[in-house]
Parts: structure tokens; C-alpha cells; sequence
């Protein structure tokens, strides 16, 4: 009787008192989760004044694929600050492009390579002074990320989101403690079409009761793709119209004679012609920042893992690095990049696993398959935002790539009433570009000066913006 009565009492503390026996995160608790806690980076004098772990979450059982990550937690109050997914984009980019030159709290010393570790400066406009981050290296072969089959490279645009969604929930399973804090999404250039899928992922979870609970509250992109060629790349013909790349009589001959796709699809032979004569035009620029000096790229010398190796054993020579862009080139941080990384401390200080890639690449040149079968996500903002999500878009005002043109088009075309028309934000009474918000909880703003991305090229400008709207403050 005394046992019964002791079973009774124990289904009662579990149905009414939950708080003394957690729940088992359906979802989450990574068994092979392996995690550093990194107190100092190579060439940053003393200890991090931040906290920094990196670790590995497995995305892929069958194949073995594993996606790294550098969590840094906010450096102001970490258990209400909110907490950032960041992806980055381009062809299997490292995260820690993000890091070092965007929204991190470190950056590379931009001096003549001497031979020795490149030197590393506290940021102080980093985006972790209002939030914690979670930087993922995504897809599967980006940056510290692995597959111990081969299969698992082979990932597209769907399959890489979906990824990302079940990195999301183990990485949570095993740090409970934020579950409470507001759960955003956010990351720049083609990483911002993926994003609207995998917060839309998401939010279907938390509709079904899946768990962990997670707090989405919203997404911010900078300079995003949409998978929608007329916004993304056709609006790169009156951009450069308007910034005086192009002539009167060039833009009027490409309107005329090019409709529709064919800005990006000639299908006759004088559109061809103005087009190919567009894009000459336009190559004769830094295509990231119009502004900006045009640089030579920074990669690395043909795959041969016995000549050209750039993994450096203890302090040996990095062999084949492509040829130094000049001090004053924005790329030459790149180069740093390769030398700072690419070294026995710096992957024994980040607890990489030995074995799991030969070499680390800043970027990769389509050497790995990537299927781009997601389409346009445009409907997902549409769905999102309506659904009561916020939203921030924001691009730099002299990005070339993905003018902002094309983004503040798409953003209209959504067709939700204005809440708070165009105007100009500030930064100590100066403007520091222009901003409009819909009824939807979506902000466009432009940042003045920005490139692609914008952080990299106005820090202190972008952190503001982020800082006020993760805050829910007025821009």
C-alpha cells in the first residue's frame, strides 16, 4: 500500500511540480557533443575577454557530417540578451569571415606578414555586446565543418537547411540555459535565402510542440539573396545607372532591348551584346564596395596535399598562398587569415578534431557539390512576418552584388501598409542611412558607406542598427 500510495505521489509531483524533474529534450542532447572552452587565441594578447566555446554538433548520422561552431556569449547580460544563429554566405565561406571582419569580437592587425602568428585586436563594435552568437560553419565542408564519408558533401540549398534546423535543436539540448532568452536568426549574402526556410522550419516545430521549446522572435539579413534573379541580379543594372557605371544611352538600349530575365538570360543578340558590355563595365570595379579599391581575391593554390599544403606544421613556411594583395586592399585581411588559422596552435586552441580536414579554406571555388533547389523564398517573409515575426533587411548602400534597389523592390512587393515612412537614422546627430518599417514587424534600412556585407565596411554604423532593433528600439 505504502508503494502505491509513494507511485501516486511521484505522478502527481510530475504532472503538477515539472520544474523538479526537466523534461527530456526530444530533440536536442547530443551525445557525441564535444565542446572547447577557449580562454586565449594565438596572437591576442592575454585572455579573451570574452567567453568563447567552439564545438561540433552531428547533422548527419549515416554520413558522419559534422557542423562546427564558435558560440561567444554576450558580453553584456547573457542570460537576457538574446541569442543570434549566424550563417555566412558565399561558396562554403568560413564563419569566421563573420568574425574576424564583420559582427565578431576579435579582428585581425592588419600589418605586413612578418613570418611570425598574425596578431589579433579586441573589436569594440561587436554584435556580441548585445546578444550571444552562435556562428556556424554551414554547409557540410565550410571552414572547420566535415563529413567522414564523402556522401555528405554532397548537400544543396533544402538539405543544408534542414541541417541547420537539427543543429539548432541539439545545440539547445545541451545548453538548456538559453532556452528562455529570445532565439533570432540572422546572416548575410546568399545565407539570407536559406534563412526565411529555417526560421519557417522552425516556427512549423514550435506549432507542433516540438521540443525544445525554442523563443523565435524573428530574422535579420544583410545583403540578401531571395532566389529571385530580377530583384538579386537584374536590379544591378539600374544601380549602376544611378552610380554613373553606366551611361544614358547603355541603360536605355539594355531597357529597351532587354525584358524581363534577360538582364541575366540574353535571348537576342543586341541584349547579349549590351549585356556583356554591362558586365565589362561594371568588372572594372570593386563589385563588393563600388568605392573601394579593386583587389586581387586571396585562395589558395591548387589542391595537392603534398606541394601545396597550407596546413603549417609548428612554424613552417605556408606553401602556395596565391600572391599578397597590397596593405591597403581590403583582401589582404584574407590573406592574414590563411596564416592565422592554419597552424598547429590555432587548431589545437580551437579543439579541432585531427583528421577532419587537411587544410582550412577562407572560401571554397565550387570544388564541392552544391544544389540550388530552394527557389525563391520571398513567400517565407510574407508568411513570417505576418505570422507576427520580426523582421530586420537591411543592405549597404554601395554593394554592387545585391544592390539595394533590389532588395527595398521585393521588400515593397510584399504589399503591407507603411507603419513608419522612409526616413533617415541617425548616429550622433548624423545620418548614418535611411530606414522604412511595415505593419508586418518588417524594417528595411540602408546603411551609409556599406558594402558586401555592410559590418565590414561601416562596424560602427551597422552595430547601432543592431543594437536598436534587437532591443526593439526605434532605428
Amino acid at each position: 500500500m505504502a508503494l502505491r500510495l509513494t507511485s501516486l505521489l511521484v505522478v502527481v509531483l510530475l504532472c503538477f511540480v515539472p520544474s523538479l524533474f526537466p523534461r527530456r529534450l526530444v530533440s536536442g542532447a547530443d551525445p557525441d557533443h564535444r565542446t572547447t572552452h577557449v580562454a586565449s587565441l594565438p596572437g591576442f594578447d592575454g585572455d579573451l575577454p570574452f567567453h568563447l566555446e567552439t564545438g561540433y554538433v552531428t547533422v548527419d548520422e549515416e554520413s558522419g557530417a559534422e557542423l562546427f561552431y564558435y558560440f561567444i556569449e554576450s558580453e553584456g547580460d547573457p542570460g537576457a540578451d538574446p541569442v543570434l544563429l549566424w550563417l555566412t554566405g558565399g561558396d562554403r565561406c568560413s564563419v569566421l569571415s563573420a568574425i574576424f571582419y564583420e559582427i565578431g569580437p576579435v579582428k585581425l592587425v592588419v600589418e605586413p606578414y612578418d613570418g611570425s602568428t598574425p596578431r589579433l585586436r579586441y573589436h569594440p563594435y561587436s554584435w556580441t555586446k548585445a546578444a550571444s552568437i552562435l556562428f556556424v560553419d554551414s554547409p557540410v565542408g565550410a571552414g572547420f565543418s566535415f563529413s567522414r564519408d564523402p556522401s555528405g558533401y554532397d548537400v544543396g540549398e533544402v538539405s543544408t537547411s534542414l541541417q541547420l534546423v537539427k543543429f539548432v535543436y541539439k545545440w539547445f539540448g545541451d545548453h538548456p540555459e538559453y532556452l528562455a532568452n529570445s532565439f533570432y536568426v540572422g546572416g548575410d549574402s546568399s545565407a539570407g535565402k536559406l534563412i526565411p526556410f529555417i526560421v519557417h522550419k522552425i516556427s512549423e516545430d514550435i506549432e507542433a510542440g516540438m521540443e525544445p521549446n525554442l523563443s523565435l522572435k524573428g530574422y535579420l539579413l544583410g545583403n540578401p539573396g531571395t532566389g529571385e534573379l530580377q530583384f538579386d541580379v537584374g536590379s544591378r543594372v539600374p544601380y549602376a545607372h544611378g552610380m554613373g557605371i553606366i551611361s544614358d544611352q547603355s541603360y536605355e538600349t539594355i531597357t529597351r532591348d532587354c525584358q524581363g530575365d534577360e538582364y541575366y538570360n540574353p535571348k537576342n543578340l543586341i541584349c547579349s551584346q549590351q549585356m556583356n558590355r554591362f558586365y565589362d563595365l561594371l568588372n572594372e570595379i570593386s563589385t563588393e564596395h563600388v568605392l573601394y579599391k579593386k583587389c586581387i581575391e586571396v585562395f589558395p593554390g591548387p589542391d595537392d596535399n603534398t606541394h601545396n599544403r597550407i596546413m603549417l606544421e609548428g612554424t613552417a613556411e605556408l606553401e602556395h598562398l596565391a600572391a599578397a594583395p597590397p596593405l591597403d586592399c581590403i583582401t589582404y585581411g584574407y590573406y592574414l587569415s590563411y596564416y592565422w588559422v592554419n597552424r598547429d596552435i590555432t587548431w589545437e586552441a580551437l579543439g579541432i578534431k585531427k583528421g577532419s580536414i587537411k587544410r582550412w579554406v577562407r572560401c571554397h571555388q565550387r570544388d564541392l557539390p552544391y544544389s540550388e533547389d530552394m527557389g525563391s523564398t520571398i513567400e517565407y517573409h510574407r508568411n513570417l512576418t505576418s505570422k507576427g515575426y520580426r523582421a530586420l533587411i537591411y543592405s549597404g548602400d554601395h554593394d554592387s552584388l545585391i544592390p539595394f534597389v533590389g532588395t527595398q523592390s521585393w521588400v515593397r512587393s510584399l504589399n503591407f501598409p507603411i507603419l513608419d515612412d522612409w526616413r533617415s537614422w541617425h548616429i550622433e546627430g548624423q545620418s548614418a542611412g535611411f530606414t522604412i518599417t511595415y505593419s508586418n514587424n518588417m524594417t528595411f534600412a540602408t546603411v551609409k558607406g556599406g558594402g558586401h556585407t555592410a559590418p565590414e565596411y561601416q562596424p560602427e554604423r551597422c552595430y547601432a542598427m543592431f543594437r536598436r532593433w534587437i532591443s526593439n528600439e526605434p532605428l
